[in-house]
């Protein structure tokens, strides 16, 4: 499996974030990585410690690391 995909005109990427532990840790990254210009869908899973995010276009990941940063959380990579 890949951590990335192209489907119909978007890109669906899946991280991993070290760290989350409920639900307000999952809204915490949803909410900063959602302000990322071009991400249409975020989904952060705690349990998992993946967030799957549904992207116009290739995301840049330091852009994705700053705003897993400003949540207050790492990130450890593509899934």
């Amino acid at each position: 499996m890949t951590a990335q995909t192209d489907t119909q005109g978007s890109v669906t990427t899946v991280y991993k974030v070290s760290g989350m532990s409920c639900g307000h840790c999952e809204g915490a990254v949803s909410g900063e990585i959602s302000e990322i210009a071009g991400v249409t869908s975020v989904q952060a899973v705690a349990s998992t410690g993946e967030v799957t995010v549904v992207s116009g276009a290739p995301l840049d990941d330091e852009a994705v690391r700053a705003a897993v940063d400003e949540a207050g959380f790492e990130l450890a990579g593509r899934a």
